[in-house]
């Protein structure tokens, strides 16, 4: 259509320039647009002439301007014809091509059409062929992903694992630090209770030498005194004489018989004394019970509880535990005089279990239950403690029972040992870390004397009544009672 235009211009100007032509003669125009091609027959005007044969030379004057005007008033009238017709042949042009146009353009729009749908498949192809390419990428992910997490639950498993064996050992730490704080702390109380017991130690070191001054004073003025007794010798001899005499009458009185009634009344002021239970039992009194006891050459009086029942009877009893009221981590002094009351929980005491031990041959006994309701005891054929000077060192040998095949008392020659006193073999303190007063060596394999624990809370306890070859290391007994008895009773 744009090439159209540019021919009909150029056709326009040709004509407005007023370009000669020829009556006989017609124009051919060719156009070529697109496919097509057109041909335009120009015809000339019927009053075109020759300009050679119409006009004169030109001439100078007037005439020259009239002929002027004529042909500018033919010019004017061409131009306007050719613009007539043009305006035809636009209109003939446009007419004749709208058909190719709308052909064109169904054309085009078919090869649009084509080629949208070529590329459209090619998208297609493409399309399928990248998802089934993201298809094999996904499940790649997805198998990866079911890896990781796989293994970030088994991490997370392990973590948890870790995690609770971290807090175990970090409450076991936590138990240790208050073990620890407390033993620290009971280390303190003994430091400051040894810092006051050697202030007290120098006091009374003081009071004595103090006492021995006054002492001396004393038997100074004592001899004095006797240099005047001696003096008065013969008047003490005198009276020494008179003594005499009035006994050797006595002695005669009481073998005339002249005085029966009074020595009859003598035999029953004078109480009977027993040295242990064997003694009481041969005396009559098989029934079991609270007995006063004394100290072999002294006027010390015990009360001690006697065990009449017991394979045959006549039992001492130095220790007895069965309900766990009375405290059994006591210091070296309490265990030396005894404590509690023979009817109830007590140990008899270290001093008077010594005394008696070394008088006569003694067997052991020690009778054993636990919470179960099983019994059992360990006997010993011969058993005696030494003096406080050894620290109550405990011998003893034969032994015989039914708790355990082998002796859970501990090595003979081990020594007594309480909180304020160690006299045990171990570096740790045995009385301190296990508590109560016993025969540890090394902390040993039995305490009867440790912490009482009620049922249910018995089981993995290392500082309870224990006696490891019956029940084990860490389980506490429920009751426990350890007598004494002559070897030949």
């Amino acid at each position: 259509h744009w090439e159209l235009k540019q021919v009909v211009e150029v056709l326009s100007l040709c004509l407005v320039m007023g370009t000669r032509c020829s009556a006989a003669v017609k124009r051919e125009y060719n156009i070529q647009h697109g496919q097509c091609s057109y041909t335009f027959l120009l015809p000339e005007p019927e009053n075109c002439q020759t300009q050679s044969s119409n006009y004169p030379v030109q001439k100078d004057g007037p005439m020259d301007q009239d002929e002027s005007a004529q042909r500018l008033e033919q010019l004017e009238m061409t131009m306007e014809n050719n613009t007539q017709w043009l305006l035809k042949l636009e209109n003939y042009i446009q007419d004749s091509m709208k058909q190719d146009i709308v052909q064109l353009q169904q054309t085009a729009v078919h090869n649009h059409t084509a080629t949208m749908i070529e590329i459209g498949t090619n998208l297609l192809s493409q399309t399928a062929e990248q998802t089934r390419k993201l298809t094999n990428v996904e499940a790649q992910v997805i198998h990866h992903t079911a890896r990781l997490e796989r293994r970030l639950l088994e991490n997370s498993l392990s973590t948890n694992k870790l995690e609770k064996q971290l807090i175990v050992q970090t409450n076991e730490i936590n138990k240790l630090k208050d073990k620890t704080s407390i033993l620290e702390k009971k280390l303190m109380d003994m430091e400051e209770q040894k810092q006051v017991d050697l202030k007290t130690l120098q006091d009374e070191k003081e009071q004595l030498e103090t006492l021995i001054l006054r002492q001396t004073a004393l038997i100074g003025e004592m001899e004095e005194q006797l240099l005047r007794v001696s003096s008065n010798n013969t008047f003490l001899q005198q009276q020494q004489q008179e003594l005499l005499d009035t006994v050797n009458g006595l002695i005669q009185t009481i073998s005339a018989g002249s005085v029966p009634e009074s020595k009859s009344v003598m035999m029953r002021d004078t109480p009977s004394t027993f040295l242990d239970c064997a003694a009481v039992f041969k005396s009559g009194n098989t029934q079991s019970g609270v007995y006063t006891l004394t100290l072999p050459n002294t006027t010390t009086e015990v009360k001690a509880f006697c065990d009449m029942e017991t394979d045959g009877g006549g039992w001492t009893v130095l220790q007895k535990r069965f309900d766990g009221t009375v405290d059994f981590n006591r210091t070296w002094q309490e265990y030396k005089k005894g404590f509690g009351e023979p009817s109830k929980e007590f140990w008899l005491g270290n001093e008077f279990i010594s005394r008696l031990t070394n008088q006569h041959s003694y067997k052991l006994r020690i009778e054993l239950s636990d919470w179960e309701g099983n019994s059992g005891f360990s006997q010993y054929d011969e058993f005696s403690l030494e003096s406080e000077a050894q620290n109550y060192r405990i011998h003893f040998k034969g032994y015989s029972g039914t708790a355990g095949k082998i002796s859970s008392i501990g090595q003979s020659g081990s020594d007594f040992s309480t909180k304020d006193a160690d006299n045990d073999k171990c570096v740790c303190k045995c009385s301190q870390l296990i508590t109560g007063g016993w025969w540890f060596d090394a902390c040993g394999p039995s305490n009867l004397n440790g912490i009482y624990y009620q049922q249910r809370q018995n089981s993995n306890r290392f500082n309870g009544i224990k006696w490891y070859y019956w029940k084990g290391s860490r389980y506490s007994l429920k009751s426990t009672a350890m007598m004494v008895r002559p070897a030949d009773f």
